[in-house]
């Protein structure tokens, strides 16, 4: 599952059901919900991280 930190709400929309994501927020979400914020932009992906750490944008060099 891709972790995510959303930059402005968005409603992930299933049949019968929604999941609201907060901005601001940041965690990790399934696949379908990753690809619909982020085609939104609505949220950035982050690299996974290691236990103990703090996750980071996927794009940013360490």
């Amino acid at each position: 599952m891709p972790w995510l930190h959303f930059t402005a709400d968005h409603d992930f929309r299933l049949p019968g059901s929604t999941i609201a994501y907060k901005a601001g927020w940041t965690g990790n979400v399934t696949r379908a919900a990753a690809d619909a914020a982020v085609a939104a932009g609505k949220a950035v992906r982050l690299k996974t991280p290691r236990k103990g750490e703090r996750p980071e944008a996927a794009d940013e060099k360490t």
